[in-house]
């Protein structure tokens, strides 16, 4: 009978180990993924990463653009002569400037 209740006490013991190694496993993941560098800092960095990735994208293109600009501008003489002139704000014989006023700003809508 001393054989029987030993084995069981070793039994519950082993078990109670598991358990409370399961408990420690599952208490330190939980910490883990709701702590500061949790899942809520992983969420906002790929959020921050996708924002500056689109940040990037909008950069390239606007470098192509101006790259095209420059390229205008190096072989076209007519867009030459039109940049000079806007920049000096130059006119040829005859010709004449309209300046417009901007337009009037609308209020913005109320809620």
């Amino acid at each position: 009978m001393a054989f029987f209740s030993s084995e069981l006490v070793k039994t519950a013991a082993r078990r109670a180990g598991w358990l409370l190694a399961l408990g420690v496993a599952f208490v330190y993941g939980w910490i883990t993924l709701r702590g500061p560098q949790g899942l809520n800092a992983l969420i906002e960095k790929h959020r921050e990463v996708r924002e500056l990735e689109e940040q990037n994208a909008a950069q390239a293109h606007e470098n192509e653009l101006r790259r095209e600009r420059i390229q205008r501008l190096e072989h076209s003489q007519s867009e030459q002569e039109m940049e000079i002139r806007k920049q000096l704000k130059l006119l040829r014989p005859g010709e004449t400037t309209f300046i417009l006023p901007d337009a009037p700003k609308l209020p913005a809508p109320a809620p």
